[in-house]
């Protein structure tokens, strides 16, 4: 069950090039209201193998994340977006429980998120972190942010497990 009783009937599977303008919808939506950056349909098909999607059992497409490898022990959830209408079902949840799993299947020890809704993701076991500890590459996209020089994105970690070299 969910906060609001109702779970959502579909599934998480890894994104396809036919799913690259429903995500785009997702992104702009909360990017036009200065919620997350927006993706142009360039980058999405460029990066369409880092996201998976939630698919209900209608075929249609209802929240989408990516996980972007950092470093070799660290990797980012990026744009996770849910259909306004569907919040609060586990869609976010499931999708950030996918990535962390393939995360995991990578070999790599934490997952981080840059975020405005910190309570979702410390439901999830993520803990709050400084900015400040995370590398200097994930600042690249702060650069297009219309809310850099105002920026109220908190940083959050899960440690996922350590690298069996």
């Amino acid at each position: 069950m969910t906060r609001k009783g109702i779970q959502a009937d579909g599934c998480v599977r890894k994104a396809r090039i036919a799913d690259a303008e429903e995500i785009h919808s997702l992104i702009s939506y909360f990017a036009e209201r200065h919620r997350m950056l927006f993706r142009s349909m360039e980058d999405l098909y460029e990066k369409i193998r880092e996201f998976r999607v939630f698919v209900d059992s209608s075929g249609a497409i209802l929240g989408c994340c990516a996980l972007t490898v950092m470093w070799r022990d660290l990797a980012e959830v990026r744009s996770l977006a849910v259909d306004a209408g569907s919040k609060g079902m586990g869609i976010g949840r499931q999708l950030v429980e996918h990535a962390i799993a393939e995360a995991g299947g990578l070999g790599i020890e934490k997952v981080f998120a840059l975020t405005y809704e910190d309570e979702f993701f410390k439901r999830l076991g993520f803990k709050v972190i400084s900015k400040d500890l995370l590398p200097h590459k994930v600042w690249t996209d702060c650069i297009r942010c219309p809310m850099k020089d105002d920026c109220r994105e908190i940083a959050v970690e899960i440690e996922i497990g350590k690298n069996d070299e």
